[in-house]
């Protein structure tokens, strides 16, 4: 990244946990993580666990889950590079599937997929409030400490429940960047390649 525009001195006072959202640094090579919104859904001894939020994929869940509601238009997006033979969900309709854990305000990961199916078929569970995910974004204990010291990522806080629900995907990045103000407003106009810059 160029020189002194940003660096991690300004995120290390910020502390990662579930539901901290990660974005990746304007110029991130990895095709897996470039622009990337993660959201943090476990971050421990053990690493850190999360999902790509503005990935969306062609199939759809019906695609992939037997018996899965065919006139459900349920979003399926790709949570991360690992375990792509899964499929994962966040919702923020915890009330209605008690088995699912609570990241953060009006965020829940997880459920049993049949009573999901069952409150789909009843109209309880609508599109809006629920987004599938193939696979997930994962880094070993210590992994993501070490790229946030390298300046891979930046941390945004309290965005989790609008990024996944209320926003558009595509411009996802850029949005979250424009509303943390100052030096990440202007970080959102960076074009991929830093020679364009």
């Amino acid at each position: 990244m160029s020189e002194s525009i940003w660096s991690f001195e300004l995120e290390k006072h910020k502390k990662i946990k579930p539901g901290t959202l990660l974005l990746a640094e304007p110029f991130m090579e990895d095709e897996n993580f470039k622009r990337a919104v993660i959201l943090v859904g476990k971050h421990d001894k053990d690493g850190t666990h999360g999902f790509l939020l503005n990935k969306p994929i062609k199939l759809r869940v019906q695609d992939l889950l037997n018996n899965f509601p065919l006139d459900f238009d349920a979003k399926l997006f790709l949570g991360g590079p690992v375990g792509t033979d899964i499929i994962q969900t966040l919702h923020n309709q915890g009330s209605l599937l008690p088995d699912s854990m609570q990241i953060s305000d009006g965020v829940f990961w997880g459920g049993d997929f049949e009573q999901i199916k069952k409150h789909i078929r009843q109209g309880n569970l609508k599109t809006q409030h629920i987004r599938f995910y193939l696979g997930y974004s994962g880094w070993s204990s210590g992994q993501i400490e070490e790229e946030l010291n390298d300046n891979s990522w930046i941390i945004a806080e309290g965005e989790a429940n609008e990024a996944i629900f209320y926003s558009e995907t595509n411009n996802l990045w850029q949005s979250i960047l424009n509303k943390m103000g100052g030096i990440y407003k202007t970080m959102a106009k960076y074009p991929e390649s830093p020679i364009l810059n």
